[in-house]
């Protein structure tokens, strides 16, 4: 697919399918056919494929080339079949326009034109336009982060009353893990949109690049910050995880206790059962008549025995 958008003021016009590309001051590509690649190059943008965009050497993901500068960067989004995934972005920033390669769908992509206008320097130039973009997808990231935090504080209530109850427990644990990979996704997109915003700040000129400089101070405070935010995350994971990992381990250790406890009370009656069923000819209890209520007793006795030495010991 093939969306084009062009300045209309303050704000942003989507065009019509069909447009033409030279029109628009932002085109975006997702999952893009062969036909719609060979349109956008023949502007002079040399469209990066899924493969070029997945290669993790800063070279492939940050460079110039024919006056554009081609920025990857990895965000979290929806894949075709709506499921939450992390994939590359690459902007391809020219004098005259914006073009952005996607095979999912980061929601900021969703949002942002119809919020040109409010979201950083505005869309009046390619420049503008792109900061305004990557402030919208910071913003949605610090949204993830403090959606993550929430859950965090949820799961904590869930974990701490819980008590033994081993699926609870199981459940809270599951569901650090979804937490804990989608924090990893939001980290791994700040540090790549860092990499970036650096890349993008040392390429400014004089001039114009001056009004544009504080914004990108701006945004590496911001990523920096969320960065920061994320570590803390982190570690409330960790302990999190620990914690119900914990927790789990006691559970445990009671009803492995509780059976083991049983199987010592049992252990003189079997002993008592074990010795009369060895049937050797001299056993004199064989041939009395009170032997086998007198065994019986024993065995009772022994138990209840056992049982009140564990509760004096304090075992139970």
């Amino acid at each position: 697919m093939i969306f084009g958008y062009a300045a209309d003021g303050a704000k942003l016009r989507q065009l019509p399918a069909g447009f033409d590309p030279a029109e628009a001051i932002w085109i975006d590509l997702y999952r893009p056919m062969p036909e719609q690649v060979n349109l956008v190059r023949q502007l002079g943008v040399d469209v990066p494929t899924l493969a070029d965009m997945e290669e993790i050497e800063i070279s492939n993901r940050l460079y110039r080339e024919d006056g554009a500068d081609y920025l990857t960067v990895v965000l979290p989004g929806l894949s075709e079949t709506r499921n939450p995934i992390s994939g590359p972005i690459c902007f391809v920033l020219m004098p005259n326009r914006l073009v952005t390669v996607r095979h999912h769908a980061p929601r900021p992509f969703e949002t942002y034109p119809t919020r040109a206008d409010k979201v950083g320097p505005g869309c009046s130039d390619p420049k503008r336009l792109f900061l305004s973009l990557v402030e919208e997808i910071v913003g949605r990231l610090a949204d993830l982060l403090e959606g993550a935090g929430r859950s965090l504080d949820e799961i904590s209530t869930r974990v701490f009353h819980a008590g033994d109850n081993d699926q609870d427990l199981s459940e809270a644990l599951r569901a650090v893990s979804r937490e804990s990979d989608l924090i990893s996704k939001v980290r791994l997109s700040l540090l790549t949109l860092e990499r970036a915003i650096s890349y993008f700040g040392q390429s400014l000129g004089e001039g114009a690049g001056d009004a544009l400089r504080p914004v990108v101070k701006g945004l590496m405070r911001d990523l920096q910050a969320l960065e920061v935010h994320g570590d803390f995350l982190t570690n409330r994971i960790a302990m999190t995880s620990d914690l119900t990992l914990g927790l789990i381990s006691v559970a445990q250790n009671t009803t492995v206790k509780i059976v083991s406890v049983v199987a010592v009370i049992f252990l003189p009656p079997t002993v008592i059962a074990s010795a009369y069923g060895m049937n050797f000819a001299n056993m004199p209890e064989l041939s009395w008549q009170f032997g086998y209520p007198m065994a019986l007793a024993l065995m009772v006795a022994s138990a209840v025995g056992t049982f009140l030495f564990f509760k004096w010991k304090r075992w139970l």
